[in-house]
């Protein structure tokens, strides 16, 4: 099994249109997080896109590109890019350019995205929501499969048999569907044989089970192998040298998220008890210790049998040299565990 870590880049509010140091802050950050989990052996990084001033990324391909020059081994992803606010075309050219420069490493996760800034910023009516991205992923998939195409929708000019460079160091740009829970995506997913990304961020992971059987179920359905899918789980983490210390330096960061998120989504403030089961053994959050967080990983491998699992970090208020040793422990302590559990 394969496993990385993914972040959003979260960033302080600034609010300025130059010196903006929280956000330069943070790229450094990004960049150095990178370059450690290459150097211990992690397998993917992954950064998500967002429209927001309380996010950095809203170019995913162009910081992974500064990360793949100062990197050597690590899979770099997008997690997720907003496909149905994006051009397809350029999404192709932009991956296919940073899987030049990494030399193979570039794999784009697709996804409609958690929030909707997007739409309206770049003109696209939020009712098309889900018509957006079954075309938009149509075309992105016939892009990657020819270099040169003919193909019509409704949302797109037309493109009448013109090549799309460049074309990637790999044969194909890995690309993997990215779902929240809508059982929609995860027919689409299954019946288009494409890889898939379940974020699992509330509720008990056993809860998305059924969301599991019926991705294979809808390959299989459809004629493809079910056995051979691709399937991530993504959570957030972090990690300390004890349990409690993990969820005392975590839990600030959390709450905050969760009411800034919350308070927009009508969502009651969450309570430390809350929090409390979320981080327990049958909860999705992988926030404790070594033995803990692996412990998690493994168990959710056996009820899910995904093939890769990624950590989603959360950098708030956090110094920065904790988030380092919580990737350190991830990918030096955990990782090693739960890769020989899972063998």
């Amino acid at each position: 099994m394969e496993l990385g870590i993914s972040t959003f880049g979260e960033i302080p509010i600034e609010h300025i249109s130059g010196k903006a140091v929280n956000a330069q802050r943070r790229m450094e950050e990004l960049i150095q997080e990178a370059i450690l989990a290459d150097e211990i052996g992690l397998d993917v990084f992954a950064l998500g896109e967002h429209h927001r001033p309380d996010y950095v990324i809203s170019a995913p391909e162009v910081v992974l590109a500064a990360i793949a020059a100062v990197t050597k081994h690590i899979k770099l992803s997008s997690a997720v890019t907003v496909l149905s606010s994006a051009d397809p075309v350029r999404v192709f050219q932009n991956f296919a350019t940073l899987d030049l420069i990494s030399k193979g490493r570039a794999e784009i996760m697709a996804g409609r995205g958690l929030f909707i800034e997007s739409f309206p910023l770049f003109g696209y009516n939020l009712d098309d929501y889900d018509e957006l991205f079954a075309e938009k992923l149509d075309l992105l998939l016939k892009i990657n499969n020819e270099e040169i195409i003919s193909w019509q929708g409704r949302h797109r000019a037309a493109v009448n048999h013109l090549g799309i460079y460049p074309r990637p160091y790999q044969q194909q740009l890995p690309i993997w569907v990215a779902v929240g829970g809508t059982p929609a995506s995860v027919v689409r997913a299954g019946s288009m044989n494409l890889p898939l990304t379940i974020a699992i961020l509330g509720g008990n992971p056993a809860q998305f089970l059924p969301l599991v059987n019926l991705y294979r179920e809808s390959a299989a359905k459809t004629g493809h192998d079910s056995t051979q899918l691709q399937l991530a789980i993504n959570a957030h983490m972090y990690i300390a040298d004890t349990s409690e210390q993990a969820a005392d330096e975590f839990w600030p960061m959390y709450s905050k998220l969760m009411t800034r998120v919350g308070r927009e989504r009508g969502w009651p403030p969450m309570t430390r008890p809350q929090f409390e089961i979320l981080r327990s053994p049958h909860g999705p959050l992988l926030v404790g210790s070594v033995q803990e967080v692996a412990d998690k990983i493994v168990n959710q491998y056996k009820l899910f049998g995904n093939t890769r699992y990624l950590a989603q970090t959360i950098a708030g208020d956090l110094p920065h040299d904790k988030m380092l040793h919580s990737i350190r422990l991830f990918g030096t302590r955990v990782a090693p565990l739960v890769r020989k559990l899972v063998e």
